[in-house]
């Protein structure tokens, strides 16, 4: 359980940053635009991983002898992805009005790594849909939270957020190959 919910949190970061960065564009907080923002980030947060989960199980047999070096390397490379991100431009930046489609396409970018996580949830001795749902719950929270971090003038947090979700996604694969290399 306790790797979901550090992986929940891991995931949740690019949505938490993206939310800090929408909540910087308004000066007060507007608890339905931040609802609206966490319902969207929180759902789709919560499917894309069931992709990644139900490709898994289609090539399963083919790859269970090294299914940990793919987890592994997925993990990185998004933790990597993440840490490479936190340095540059943010998205949010260039939105000058936040409308539905802005957060609809926000929802599907921030979940996209979520999808190829989603892979290892196999790995991982927990039902994978309750991993989904925990997931979802975790980035509503994180995502209100965002918004209203943002409208309190919080944009400095924006890059650590990614920094410390890209760092624990490569320890979660590090703990994953060990666990299958040594236990």
């Amino acid at each position: 359980m306790i790797e979901i919910l550090i992986l929940s949190f891991a995931l949740s970061m690019d949505a938490f940053a993206v939310s800090i960065g929408l909540g910087v564009k308004n000066k007060e907080f507007n608890l339905l635009l931040a609802l609206k923002i966490a319902l969207l980030f929180g759902f789709f947060q919560a499917l894309m991983p069931l992709f990644g989960y139900l490709a898994s199980i289609g090539v399963g047999s083919y790859i269970e002898s090294f299914d940990h070096w793919i987890a592994f390397l997925l993990l990185c490379l998004i933790g990597g992805k993440m840490l490479y991100e936190s340095f540059g431009e943010k998205t949010e930046d260039e939105i000058t009005h936040i409308s539905n489609k802005i957060l609809l396409i926000l929802a599907i970018a921030t979940s996209i790594d979520a999808m190829a996580a989603g892979f290892t949830l196999g790995l991982i001795d927990f039902n994978p849909f309750a991993s989904m749902i925990i997931i979802g719950v975790i980035t509503f929270i994180f995502s209100i939270f965002g918004v209203f971090i943002g409208t309190k003038g919080g944009s400095f947090l924006e890059d650590k957020a990614e920094k410390i979700g890209g760092v624990i996604l490569i320890l979660i694969g590090f703990k994953i190959l060990i666990e299958h290399l040594f236990f």
